[in-house]
């Protein structure tokens, strides 16, 4: 049986403006004004701790990035509990696997914390309980780790997996993993990114163009193929 593993932030929930918002919120804090949402956009699909530790550097912040991801994370806890908001599609598709009975886990460069304060924000925990976040593994995207995680605690081989996503890092994950993918760009501009390429299913205009039918419908024939 063919199990799914969805990421989370911008694939099943709109949560970057939170996202972005938090990050703003830190830099400003540590003397870094004007952080821009482009210059946001340039991360989306990375860790929130990969990306601090980018930005410290390039910023030359002094403060560690431990105490940066902490202070980030609560700002976007702050927000994540009550501005969060499911794709209607994609909360259809979960419903839809559920009642079907396929494997689903979450497996996501957020926090441990932040991933099970949205999934409950937004109820999609009930639906949804294997998770596993970058923080307990190696590795977070484009590395395959979360997702091979996922498929290890799935008890699922990883050619049996299929990943939903919306970002080129975790897309080559997937791909890394040994897994299909299913491509739903949070940011259109990027469909033509090559790291899509090889992905079994892609909706180039993201949610606007996903639907719940379309992805079950492919999803069935690549598990009859």
């Amino acid at each position: 049986m063919i199990s799914v593993i969805f990421d989370l932030d911008g694939t099943l929930v709109d949560s970057e403006p939170n996202y972005y918002e938090s990050g703003r919120r830190t830099l400003e804090r540590h003397g870094v004004p004007d952080f821009t949402w482009e210059q946001h956009s340039r991360y989306i699909g990375i860790g929130t701790l990969e990306t601090l530790e980018i930005l410290r550097d390039e910023y030359g912040i002094p403060a560690p990035v431990e105490q940066l991801l902490a202070e980030q994370n609560a700002a976007y806890l702050e927000l994540a509990r009550t501005r969060t908001e499911a794709y209607p599609e994609m909360r259809a598709f979960v419903r839809r696997l559920h009642s079907e009975g396929v494997p689903m886990a979450v497996a996501s460069g957020s926090s441990r914390e932040a991933i099970d304060a949205v999934l409950a924000g937004t109820g999609l925990d009930e639906l949804l309980t294997t998770v596993v976040s970058a923080e307990e593994v190696a590795q977070g995207k484009p590395a395959p780790d979360v997702f091979l995680e996922a498929a290890r605690r799935l008890g699922a081989d990883p050619a049996d997996c299929v990943v939903v996503e919306d970002a080129a890092p975790g897309a080559l994950a997937a791909r890394a993993a040994g897994m299909r993918c299913v491509a739903v760009p949070y940011v259109a501009a990027t469909a033509d990114d090559p790291a899509f390429a090889a992905a079994g299913l892609l909706f180039p205009s993201g949610q606007t163009e996903f639907s719940a039918e379309s992805a079950y419908t492919w999803l069935t024939a690549a598990q009859a193929a």
